[in-house]
């Protein structure tokens, strides 16, 4: 018979069941790894948000109704989102979502971080490896807003799939959707070897005429929302409650 002193002492760890946008694929894995806490992770294709905010409601609550039990809480990797998320309900399970408006702030360690950076830095786009490795569309083969309108390509892709006279008349009719920038910041997050895609970050900041720059991201909102350390950043939903939209510095809310 074992020794008592040998048996292995039971793990006091939470579970959770993590469900977000693909943006956050590599830092979301990296987190649910070193986590303590057991974190089964589900992701959603990028372009969720793309879609009309019914539409991305009605996904988002079907993948969340399906989630079995056993869960402390279901992670939500995803912000307001364009309200996206506005009247996602809890139903066995509580939900834990980021007071935020976009995922951009979970790469500046909160609304806090991105509103200081983005007051100082108008007409920014960003990037982070989620954001240059995966695709645009939506899965199951339906484009969002953007590729269905064609504004999700380059010109020089335009040009390569209509011809140059149509591919004019796309970016005359329709606005090239880049018109409002002027900067890319690249937030570097530190997860795998990033040269390469600050790289291609940079090439195409020169091509769109836009000045570039690299700056490191903060990890404090990820990881507080993976270690359970849910503070006044974060909206806590009980079954039977609803996310709901605020008109302040808060963002989100319950009902």
């Amino acid at each position: 018979m074992r020794d008592k002193s040998d048996r292995i002492p039971d793990l006091a760890s939470r579970k959770f069941k993590f469900v977000g946008c693909e943006i956050i694929y590599r830092e979301a894995c990296l987190l649910a790894a070193r986590s303590p806490n057991v974190i089964d992770v589900q992701f959603v294709r990028k372009g969720l948000h793309d879609l009309k905010t019914a539409d991305m409601l009605g996904q988002l609550q079907s993948m969340i109704d399906a989630v079995g039990d056993g869960y402390e809480a279901i992670l939500l990797g995803y912000a307001r989102c364009s309200n996206g998320t506005v009247g996602l309900t809890a139903r066995r399970t509580p939900l834990v979502i980021p007071r935020a408006h976009d995922c951009i702030s979970f790469f500046f360690g909160g609304r806090s971080g991105y509103k200081e950076y983005f007051d100082a830095h108008p007409g920014t786009y960003f990037h982070t490896t989620g954001w240059i490795e995966r695709g645009a569309n939506y899965g199951g083969g339906e484009s969002g807003v953007m590729g269905q309108l064609g504004l999700d390509r380059s010109y020089a892709e335009l040009v390569g799939k209509y011809g140059k006279e149509d591919a004019d008349y796309i970016i005359q009719t329709m606005g090239d959707w880049t018109a409002n920038y002027k900067n890319l910041c690249y937030v570097q997050m530190g997860v795998c070897e990033e040269t390469p895609f600050i790289e291609q970050s940079r090439n195409l900041a020169q091509e769109k005429g836009w000045s570039h720059e690299v700056c490191q991201g903060r990890w404090t909102l990820l990881e507080k929302l993976f270690a359970g350390r849910w503070d006044d950043d974060f909206v806590i939903v009980q079954p039977g409650q609803s996310i709901v939209a605020r008109n302040d510095e808060w963002v989100l809310d319950k009902n």
